[in-house]
């Protein structure tokens, strides 16, 4: 099993949700997080005062798949996720050693 981090430009969340969706992937967690890449963030005007924001409104998504999905997932993120302009973001895969459902006690990939 793996553990899928994304890290995305906030409004493309709904698509990417969609083309998860679309691929049977039934679950993820969504968190707002701030940061910057390359960019290192931009200026912008309040008042008539210029003002620099260095980190950027960011979503952070956490799928856990089978490893024989990792790549299609991969795939069905980029797609959605990107605009081809600088911060469209980065998907992170991990090792996940064990899934446990609460509810009933499932552990490994049937937990999923």
């Amino acid at each position: 099993m793996k553990i899928i981090t994304a890290i995305i430009k906030p409004f493309k969340l709904d698509d990417v949700r969609a083309a998860l969706s679309d691929i049977g992937i039934q679950g993820m967690t969504v968190t707002e997080v701030k940061g910057f890449g390359r960019q290192k963030g931009h200026t912008e005007l309040y008042r008539g005062a210029e003002y620099q924001i260095e980190y950027l409104p960011k979503v952070k998504l956490e799928i856990a798949t089978e490893e024989a999905r990792v790549e299609e997932v991969i795939e069905a993120i980029r797609n959605a996720a990107n605009t081809g302009k600088i911060g469209d973001g980065k998907i992170f895969v991990t090792p996940l050693e064990n899934v446990v459902r609460i509810r009933t006690g499932e552990s490994g990939s049937t937990a999923l």
